[in-house]
């Protein structure tokens, strides 16, 4: 799990656009403190700190240590409401957690061995068919990511969840099945040229049946 990091807050008040937009002016961010076990806060924090964070890898898949006004609190991002056309943060949603807590998160994937793949030096091409996988996890021990090992692979392989290493105490949130996380695929520029052979063939027949 990655060192937590810890997110400064305050308490607002006020509802609604008017309110919200008051607390923008400031240079924060609206947001709410949401959980089983608490009743839902109404929060503001620094814009800068938070699109920082948010910029991360990992972002919804992240524990942090949320301090307000003196106490503190486990949370997990939830929800991010950008604006439309600047993709300015406007408001932020957060998921108050316990320790011993299970939480489900999409944690992310990442491929480790491209050199090693033997599909990956032929020719072929990564296609990825999932960059998240959701899970359930202790909400204290959430992994950075998934780690997929693709040393030795060729082309045609296919790399499912049941092959992927995972941390004691965290089990995929479909587990009815074997689900495909990444395959190593044939060239595409080979498939390209003998598609286009395949056209250039049919139009050579085509012509000949016009010109008898």
């Amino acid at each position: 799990m990655a060192e937590r990091t810890v997110m400064e807050a305050e308490t607002r008040s006020g509802a609604g656009t008017g309110a919200a937009r008051a607390v923008r002016r400031t240079g924060k961010v609206p947001g709410i403190v949401y959980g089983p076990e608490c009743e839902n806060m109404k929060i503001a924090l620094p814009g800068r700190a938070l699109e920082r964070e948010a910029l991360r890898p990992g972002f919804f898949a992240q524990l942090f240590e949320l301090k307000v006004d003196g106490s503190s609190m486990d949370v997990l991002a939830r929800d991010l409401q950008l604006h439309p056309v600047t993709d300015a943060i406007l408001h932020v949603d957060f998921l108050a957690v316990k320790a011993g807590s299970t939480v489900a998160v999409a944690v992310p994937v990442v491929f480790v061995n491209e050199e090693a793949c033997d599909g990956l030096r032929r020719g072929g091409v990564l296609n990825v068919v999932r960059h998240e996988v959701e899970l359930y996890c202790p909400a204290d021990a959430i992994p950075e990511a998934l780690t997929v090992d693709l040393a030795g692979l060729d082309i045609g392989a296919s790399v499912h969840i049941g092959a992927v290493a995972l941390p004691e105490g965290v089990t995929p949130v479909i587990d009815d099945r074997d689900f495909t996380v990444a395959t190593v695929a044939a060239p595409t520029v080979a498939a390209d040229i003998v598609e286009d052979e395949e056209e250039e063939e049919v139009e050579a027949v085509e012509d000949a049946g016009e010109e008898s």
